[in-house]
């Protein structure tokens, strides 16, 4: 493997991005703004992995990259911002057990926690400190994408907590996992992705979970008097 030590940097700077992008989205109630950095944050994610090819010259991470710019950076973002306007949302303005401030103060906390649980176990794998804060970020991602399915009422809100989860199990495995089977699991998630949009639409995304139950039960009702 080539060593370019402008590149470790370029890729520790790109980190800090990912981390502010996710800050933007626990704090953002505009639609459109969630999903534009949403679909940054996942170029973000491209772009490390397109370093990491240049430094390791595996034809998969080239591929991963360009699999996340089409699915995560165009595609999702374009069904999405779609669903938005044909269901006339704007803004997310519902916050459920934390606010916008105190999401981030849980996050910060997250973050300094997966940092000191991976303090002893990861360094012991590996010496190499962007194998290490890869792997925490990531991490840190996922839980704080759970954080927002839980904060947020909007189901299309909760979608977008949901692919900050992805993208932090993407970015954990990049750095940990083999990467053979990361594209594979990425294109099943992705599939799921697009699945539970296409339910959302049908029941309707402008709604809140209790709604969203509401239908799906209404639905579920009449499908079963169906086949009596």
């Amino acid at each position: 493997m080539n060593t370019y030590p402008v590149i470790n940097d370029i890729v520790r700077i790109l980190f800090v991005f990912i981390l502010g992008t996710e800050a933007l989205i626990i704090t953002r109630r505009t639609m459109s703004s969630l999903f534009a950095i949403y679909a940054v944050q996942s170029g973000l994610i491209a772009g490390i992995s397109l370093l990491l090819f240049i430094q390791t010259n595996s034809i998969v991470l080239l591929l991963l990259a360009v699999l996340t710019v089409a699915t995560k950076g165009i595609l999702i973002p374009y069904v999405l911002r779609g669903m938005q306007r044909s269901m006339n949302i704007k803004r997310d303005l519902e916050f459920r057990y934390l606010t916008p401030i105190s999401s981030l103060l849980v996050s910060s906390g997250l973050i300094l926690l997966v940092y000191w649980a991976f303090s002893g176990l990861l360094s012991a794998l590996s010496s190499d400190d962007l194998f290490f804060f890869g792997a925490v970020i990531g991490v840190s991602l996922t839980l704080i994408g759970m954080m927002i399915i839980f904060t947020r009422k909007r189901m299309i809100t909760k979608i977008v907590g949901y692919l900050t989860m992805e993208n932090g199990v993407l970015l954990f495995s990049i750095f940990v996992a083999e990467l053979p089977f990361i594209v594979e699991l990425l294109i099943i998630l992705d599939l799921i992705i697009l699945i539970v949009l296409a339910a959302l639409l049908a029941f309707g995304i402008d709604s809140t979970i209790e709604d969203f139950h509401a239908k799906l039960n209404s639905f579920t009702f009449l499908f079963k008097k169906r086949e009596r």
